[in-house]
């Protein structure tokens, strides 16, 4: 069996292990022969995490939600109650108001997710990830030839998030959508058990990218990346419209899934605490809204 695990909690200063979902069947499916062949041949493809989805939306998943509240100790005071009439409901339950907040410093780039980050200054063509073999390219991120050379050598910010973690993602500072596309792919588990037996998940799982004009830290590439058992990835906010940091990007049916934000050479950088973390490969469990990066 793998290793646990282990992850930097920001907040309370020390290491932790991960308590996974599901831990002993995702270990089954990655870490045996017959279970990476069901991965690739069947698990993997978008019929069997939509057939899952329509169960979590539907009246008779919100028995779960009672014991999944216990086990994973989710902190129902900090979100709205409800009423969750499925689980999907209470999946995408939100914040309350005042509990989280983004960091009014324009030359800080706050949080977009409540989730474990990877931190990089400058990504280049065969920068690995802590999982060997595993590519961050930008060319191999975003299959677009013009896209990929304005981010190539530029910053990452990776953000992993569990599904026992909140589940909407925001935009990390004012401006507009330029582009937004769609990358076609499978549906592999982006948790690192995953990760270690397939390295290139990143790209080649299904991807939704949108390419922003930001006031304070130019042009991002803001990717949000599908997962085995995520239903949908929902865009909540008006892509044509003008946004304002803070604001609602939109949410992820059931599943745990990744964000990948790339920026321009030059433009920011990871705050050093992440930095130093990935260098351990290590990720850092952050709050929405806490400053992640700086202006250069």
């Amino acid at each position: 069996m793998s290793s646990k695990i282990l992850f930097w909690n920001r907040r309370d200063s020390q290491v932790e292990e991960e308590q996974i979902y599901g831990d002993a069947f995702l270990r089954w499916i990655y870490e045996t022969t017959l279970g990476q062949k069901l991965a690739d041949k069947v698990l993997s493809h978008s019929f069997l995490s939509q057939l899952y989805g329509y169960y979590q939306s539907s009246r008779w998943s919100r028995r779960k939600i009672p014991s999944f509240i216990k086990n994973f100790h989710i902190p129902m005071e900090e979100f709205e109650s409800g009423p969750f009439l499925t689980f999907n409901d209470f999946f995408i339950r939100k914040f309350k108001p005042g509990v989280r907040t983004f960091v009014p410093d324009p030359s800080q780039f706050p949080a977009f997710s409540e989730a474990r980050y990877l931190g990089y200054e400058q990504v280049k063509p065969d920068q690995k990830f802590p999982v060997k073999g595993t590519t961050l390219s930008s060319s191999g991120l975003l299959l677009h030839l013009e896209w990929a050379k304005i981010f190539e050598g530029g910053p990452l910010l990776l953000a992993r998030l569990c599904p026992t973690d909140y589940h909407r993602f925001h935009f990390p500072d004012s401006g507009k959508c330029v582009a937004t596309y769609r990358i076609p792919g499978k549906l592999h588990s982006v948790n690192p058990i995953a990760l270690r037996y397939k390295s290139e998940i990143f790209i080649t799982n299904e991807r939704q990218v949108s390419i922003l004009e930001t006031q304070n830290f130019g042009k991002i590439a803001y990717i949000e990346v599908g997962a085995n058992c995520v239903g949908k990835i929902i865009q909540t906010f008006p892509l044509q419209k003008e946004f304002a940091r803070g604001d609602e990007k939109g949410y992820f049916l059931f599943g745990a899934s990744t964000i990948i934000v790339l920026g321009v050479a030059g433009a920011w950088k990871p705050d050093s605490d992440l930095i130093k973390q990935t260098a351990l490969g290590r990720e850092t469990l952050v709050q929405l809204g806490e400053p992640i990066a700086s202006r250069a």
